[in-house]
């Protein structure tokens, strides 16, 4: 299997299986700029997410996240810093965006 090493690389991947969108965070919801669409913490789901770490600058850190939503029929991704940056995210948030376990 082809491992993917960069954001843009997992990005362009996901963008062929159908997650088109772009997601932004704000406080307790997914936007999408394009439609105006908000998206609460029980409308998505979080199919896969992706970590990377920068090897040189902590700054590089981030996790991909590939995120549906049945009742909208959307599909997209949001890209997050995580440290610092994710602790703006209201509770309901970080626990949407946690991954599931079987």
């Amino acid at each position: 299997m082809n491992t993917m090493t960069t954001v843009s690389e997992v990005l362009n991947a996901l963008k062929k299986e159908g997650y088109t969108v772009d997601f932004n965070l704000q406080d307790n919801c997914l936007i999408c700029h394009g439609n105006a669409l908000q998206l609460s913490p029980d409308e998505f789901q979080v199919d896969r997410h992706y970590r990377f770490e920068g090897m040189s600058d902590p700054g590089d850190e981030a996790v991909v996240y590939a995120i549906s939503s049945a009742r909208h029929g959307v599909k997209g991704t949001l890209v997050n810093g995580y440290g610092i940056s994710s602790e703006a995210m209201g509770a309901d948030m970080v626990k949407a965006l946690q991954p599931k376990t079987p």
